[in-house]
């Protein structure tokens, strides 16, 4: 799974989107270039007068630091989910979460891959990033105003990771493998989402769903919901499960929200689906559900979605 947005054919986007690959948008419709390693290690950048060559990444990280905004570091509480909304540093985040991965703790790695989801355009080409940024913003045109706030909202957040850190599909497939294997049932689901499961069987993919719906887990609905669209239709596994047509990936995505997954104007989610994708609500004020009802769904279709829902959400407690 990737919490890049989607749901484009389900959503209007707005003209702006196309212009991005004129002004030189960085991801191309294409994942960045694998990295060579399993995992990339943000090292600091070597003092000076310690001998040590001074690489061309290292004096990028450097100046990216000196130009870095105040933000909020991560102290990583005992919810470590909650530091990736707000306005928290994420290449700090990243880097305590690396030190708890480490030790075996397969929430921190999933958390890892999400921040390096969110970053990864970024992290690309950081001074083109910005260069696409300001230039979307001379155009002056209303579309563009809100792709250009959720980007530069990106790019504060995500501030400190650079090209070399390569925050591409195969470091994050990598990172979500590794949290499955230990345990992680939203890491596990974003794997079917991404169409690498742990097991490839039918039996395994409908005990998935299963146990994702049991969990009542957020970020596992959230992170399952690509796969129960039109992906999941034929699936015989799937039968009888809220799954086969978009309106069966949004209800999973309504689900989560509904959950406790944060949706919110500010949230992750919504910033990903601007700044990423180019589907920007109109309403700066506007959550995800709201979003989903105003531009998704019409009104004769309203009735079903709370349906899908409410099944969703209410099944497991009369089991």
């Amino acid at each position: 799974m990737t919490f890049v947005p989607t749901l484009k054919t389900w959503l209007l986007v707005v003209p702006a989107l196309a212009l991005l690959g004129v002004v030189g948008y960085r991801a191309g419709g294409r994942a960045l270039p694998p990295s060579d390693h399993a995992e990339v290690a943000v090292t600091d950048v070597p003092a000076a007068g310690t001998g040590t060559p001074f690489r061309a990444q290292d004096l990028a990280r450097q100046l990216i630091e000196m130009e870095r905004p105040n933000a909020v570091p991560s102290g990583l509480p005992l919810d470590i989910r909650a530091d990736i909304e707000g306005d928290t540093d994420l290449f700090a985040y990243a880097q305590r979460l690396r030190q708890q991965a480490a030790e075996g703790n397969a929430e921190a790695r999933w958390m890892v891959s999400r921040v390096y989801d969110y970053c990864a355009l970024y992290a690309m080409d950081p001074g083109g990033y910005q260069l696409d940024n300001n230039l979307l913003s001379s155009m002056g045109m209303n579309g563009t105003a809100p792709i250009v706030q959720a980007r530069e909202r990106v790019a504060r957040r995500c501030g400190g990771f650079v090209a070399a850190d390569g925050l591409g599909r195969r470091l994050i497939l990598t990172q979500r493998l590794q949290a499955a294997q230990a345990g992680n049932l939203a890491a596990e689901a974003a794997l079917m989402a991404d169409g690498q499961p742990l097991q490839p069987t039918s039996d395994y993919r409908r005990d998935l769903v299963e146990r994702v719906l049991d969990s009542r887990d957020p970020e596992a609905f959230m992170a399952l919901s690509p796969a129960m669209g039109q992906r999941a239709a034929g699936d015989a596994a799937l039968q009888g499960l809220v799954a086969g047509d978009p309106f069966s990936e949004l209800a999973w995505r309504l689900a989560a929200c509904e959950l406790g997954m944060a949706c919110g104007p500010d949230s992750v989610l919504m910033n990903n689906f601007c700044a990423n994708g180019g589907i920007c609500s109109q309403d700066s004020g506007q959550d995800f559900s709201g979003f989903v009802y105003d531009a998704a769904v019409s009104r004769q279709g309203a009735g079903k979605m709370k349906t899908l829902v409410e099944e969703l959400i209410k099944r497991r407690n009369r089991r």
